[in-house]
């Protein structure tokens, strides 16, 4: 018999077992295509502002999809092999050599790729539209999509699987060389020993996750972040990682064997369900930490691109609350400009000329902005009305109303706005530029709020995106009349047009005039930032999509796999249950309860860390975005029903395996 005959013969007398792995292989091939064709897509390219950056970032997705999906078609591979060791110490007794066993394994996997690959190509051509269709419209585009199926991805797809073919010869070679002949034989037969446990090791485990949690926990102010936040860092990180390593190694067979002590151990079926987990803790240790972490990670990226996607949809707006604005040129290029805005598609909704002093801070910056380096060196000093008068505009409820000396601050972006009380307010020194040659007038404020608010917001240009923004102080009415006569004075034209978000060829036209009229003189355009912020983050929550889904996937493998493998292998005691009168009611319940205890610990500590992290490190920070919690919560509940129906399909998996005779 031929090897290729050989071949054949394994697949059809195997075909549940090739059937798994041909099913992992398809999926890799699906997920890879699918992402692939979207980078060459011409609807999609047509459709997008920022081509190049999308390439980019596109590309850089791309290889970690690549690198994802090769180390997870090599995970299936080890299982794959190691359920046939049996099988290959028997083609070895038979006198087939290592290289003949690995050509057989190579033809198998060139016949199974080939499969994957026609199969993966077809359902990833039909899912390519339906994602693309999901990618123009995470970026509000109203773009159609179009079936199509590009050479380069079928092409890039090809070749990944071609070379995961040579990789798994050579792991496979490596696999079969490195064992023994007898102990090919008996790979099926080693029965792991329970794992030594004790209290304290156990309560260890306990405090190493307690004391994640308090660090991540501990106010950001507190010395903990402020002083030492790469030690804090690193103790979050191991206490999480070496606690939960702790846990399911140390405190889970700590408890099991609690149990055992129990008066009403042998009572029921605790023994049957107990008793095969205290054999399992040292297999099981690794994988169930795996599970918990990357759990974990897979929320925690899916919460953390969401959150993103959400906050830069209003941050634009924020950041740039202008549609157009620009520091007042000469009459004529004003002019000009606002005849090209009024035959524009974007006609404007309103138009305001304001005026500001110009001002030198004397006292430290810090005191008034957060990250004083992002803000331009000169401040503005805006008058209470012109503030207020934008405001109505704009429709927010951010209204002002100052005496005296008050001053409000505009740090826009700031994590802590802070409206003072009497006691707490601080005094803020400016010198003002002098409208002529004559000396500089100093006078203090008395800073009232440190408030999270654009009244100019941030420089931009079509090419480079956003620069630096104005430091503004909103003061009151009465202190700038004062002030007014013999201070330097600088006039802003404001706009709010139509269609803003689509305005970039408009932006380029007034960005030319004004550069060209005033090479330094203020300019932004919401315009600018738009398309490429939103396209970037849609982008990054598609990408992370996809990484969660293939993550998701290759989860749900490694657990399956993993029962697979604990059900064969526990057929026969479940045979011999029944021989002892069990019926399959109770051998459901027992299956049921071992594999509760299995699923469980990893889904409730997975949840606790994302959450934890998420709220402490990420929510607390945008805490005026009211909906963002309850998004948190829904990727987490999905993550939950996930897990369920993996736990439900593991169960009915193994119970299946076990009644099957042998």
């Amino acid at each position: 018999m031929s090897l290729l005959q050989l071949t054949v013969r394994n697949v059809k007398r195997n075909f549940r077992l090739y059937w798994i792995y041909l099913f992992s292989m398809i999926a890799g091939v699906i997920i890879q295509y699918t992402f692939s064709s979207l980078m060459y897509n011409e609807d999609v390219m047509n459709a997008l502002q920022n081509r190049d950056t999308f390439r980019t970032g596109g590309n850089i997705a791309s290889v970690v999809v690549y690198l994802f999906i090769v180390c997870f078609i090599l995970y299936a591979n080890s299982f794959f092999m190691r359920q046939r060791i049996k099988e290959f110490g028997m083609y070895l007794l038979y006198g087939l050599s290592e290289r003949q066993v690995v050509r057989m394994v190579f033809y198998e996997t060139l016949a199974l790729g080939a499969v994957a690959l026609l199969a993966g190509v077809l359902l990833g051509g039909l899912l390519s539209k339906l994602f693309g269709m999901l990618l123009m419209n995470l970026m509000q585009y109203d773009q159609t999509i179009s079936l199509s199926f590009p050479a380069p991805a079928i092409a890039g797809t090809a070749a990944l699987f071609l070379l995961l073919a040579v990789i798994i010869s050579v792991q496979s070679y490596v696999m079969v060389n490195r064992l023994q002949l007898t102990e090919l034989f008996r790979a099926k037969a080693k029965a792991e020993k329970p794992v030594p446990v004790s209290a304290w090791r156990a309560i260890a485990a306990v405090l190493l996750i307690g004391i994640a949690f308090a660090l991540i926990y501990t106010s950001k102010q507190s010395v903990i972040w402020t002083d030492y936040s790469a030690a804090g860092l690193i103790a979050v990180t191991v206490g999480i990682i070496a606690g939960t390593y702790l846990f399911f190694r140390q405190f889970a067979g700590w408890v099991l064997r609690a149990m055992s002590r129990g008066r009403k151990y042998h009572e029921g079926h605790t023994v049957l369900w107990t008793s095969a987990l205290r054999f399992q803790i040292r297999g099981n240790t690794l994988n169930l930490t795996f599970i918990t972490l990357f759990g974990a990670v897979i929320m925690m990226l899916m919460c953390f691109m969401t959150i993103n996607y959400k906050v830069q949809f209003e941050a634009v707006g924020r950041n740039l609350p202008n549609d157009i604005a620009f520091e007042s040129l000469d009459k004529a290029a004003n002019e000009r400009i606002d005849g090209i805005i009024s035959s524009s598609g974007h006609p404007a909704r309103f138009h305001l000329t304001h005026e500001t002093l110009v001002a030198h801070p004397s006292s430290d910056r810090g005191l008034a902005f957060d990250s004083p380096e992002l803000y331009s060196t000169d401040m503005l000093l805006v008058p209470e009305h012109e503030y207020n008068e934008i405001v109505d505009i704009r429709g927010d409820d951010r209204h002002v109303s100052l005496q005296g000396n008050e001053a409000v601050a505009l740090s826009q972006g700031t994590d802590f706005p802070e409206a003072y009380r009497s006691e707490e307010r601080r005094e803020f020194t400016v010198s003002l530029l002098p409208a002529d040659s004559g000396q500089e007038t100093s006078f203090t404020f008395v800073l009232a709020e440190k408030k999270d608010y654009a009244y100019l917001g941030w420089a931009s240009d079509p090419v480079n995106s956003m620069d630096k923004k104005p430091a503004v102080l909103v003061v009151s009415n009465e202190a700038y009349e004062r002030l007014r006569p013999d201070a330097s004075k600088r006039m802003f034209e404001m706009y709010g047009i139509e269609n803003a978000k689509t305005a970039e060829e408009l932006s380029v036209q007034v960005h030319g005039i004004v550069k060209q009229t005033s090479s330094g003189a203020y300019y932004s355009s919401f315009a600018d930032v738009y398309s490429k912020q939103i396209e970037g983050s849609s982008l990054m929550l598609f990408s992370s999509g996809f990484l969660a889904l293939l993550a998701t996937f290759a989860l749900a493998s490694v657990i399956y796999f993993k029962q697979l493998r604990e059900a064969t292998d526990g057929r026969q005691q479940y045979a011999v249950l029944r021989k002892l009168g069990i019926d399959e009611r109770q051998i459901k319940s027992v299956i049921r309860k071992q594999l509760l205890f299995v699923f469980l610990p990893p889904l409730a500590l997975g949840i606790l860390y994302s959450w934890s992290i998420i709220k402490a490190y990420i929510l607390d920070s945008v805490s005026d975005f009211p909906e963002l919690p309850g998004i948190t919560w829904g990727i987490i509940g999905v993550y939950f029903l996930v897990y369920v129906m993996f736990y439900m399909s593991s169960v009915n998996l193994y119970y299946r395996i076990v009644s099957q005779r042998n």
